[in-house]
């Protein structure tokens, strides 16, 4: 098949399999790129790690995703994104896509001015999260609830069971007490537990996930940088499988089983999970 610009893959990668939620949006909107994926399960959450360790860890992923060739690095994470991406921008030769708490979005759709985010501790205390919250809701109450263990549950696969939605409970009833009506999912793990959160929440309040504007903002880079895979034959378009390769560094294969049920839940093919090899600085 006839192709034009660039047809590296492009590398994403997380604390852990909350990126597939990213993924999801990136491979639904950019469906002819190769994708490369990285799961750092075996050191999630990042949320509980020190700063140094998550600009080094996040370092060592990048730079095995540049030594595969990739084009593109999406950071599927917000702890990393907080962390790590200005000195990835640094170090890395191609562009790098991280991701931003949905404070501006939010802002406008308030009618009630309260509005929730549910993140990681580190998340919380980043200085990105803050600067979001001045720059974009200095006139609204900004309620930010960290949520110790959801991602943990994730990473197991449970999504529904007694422990997570009591969980839930615990995190999202105060701020619904408190007037929320705009609620943030800080942390690529939370799209997984939408439909608990929604029990909770109603269909009233807007629930705001990053995925879709991340892919739309690495489209445009990719546009921008000439960067884009783009096939010529029309008539063979809608047959073409882009090529998708899943590493994740835990040993544990619960976590291989969890990656590949919840992708497989997005309504996409199986994907054979390969193990990452041993990062040096970690």
């Amino acid at each position: 098949m006839l192709q034009l610009g660039d047809y590296c893959p492009i590398g994403v990668f997380d604390s852990g399999i909350g990126g597939l939620s990213v993924l999801k949006d990136i491979h639904k909107l950019l469906p002819h790129e190769d994708l490369i994926y990285v799961g750092d399960s075996a050191h999630a959450p990042y949320g509980d790690r020190s700063a140094r360790y998550v600009r080094e860890r996040s370092q060592a992923i990048a730079d095995f995703l540049l030594d595969k060739g990739v084009k593109a690095i999406v950071i599927a994470c917000n702890t990393a994104t907080a962390e790590a991406a200005s000195q990835l921008r640094e170090t890395m030769d191609v562009p790098v896509i991280g991701l931003e708490p949905a404070v501006k979005p939010a802002a406008k759709l308030s009618k009630s001015g309260v509005i929730g985010v549910l993140a990681t501790q580190r998340t919380i205390d980043s200085e990105r999260l803050l600067g979001l919250t001045e720059r974009y809701a200095k006139n609204k109450k900004v309620l930010a609830q960290a949520c110790p263990g959801l991602v943990e549950h994730v990473e197991a696969c449970d999504l529904n069971s007694k422990a997570i939605n009591q969980l839930l409970q615990k995190y999202i009833t105060p701020l619904l007490e408190e007037g929320v009506d705009a609620l943030i999912l800080g942390c690529t793990h939370y799209p997984f537990l939408l439909p608990a959160i929604r029990k909770i929440t109603g269909k009233e309040i807007q629930i705001l996930e990053t995925g879709r504007p991340v892919a739309e903002q690495l489209k445009r880079i990719l546009k921008e940088n000439h960067l884009q895979k783009i096939l010529i034959d029309s008539a063979q378009n809608l047959q073409y499988k882009s090529r998708l390769t899943f590493y994740n560094s835990s040993k544990d294969k619960q976590h291989h089983l969890s990656m590949q049920k919840l992708w497989q839940e997005s309504g996409t093919e199986q994907v054979p999970i390969l193990e990452l090899p041993n990062l040096e600085n970690t």
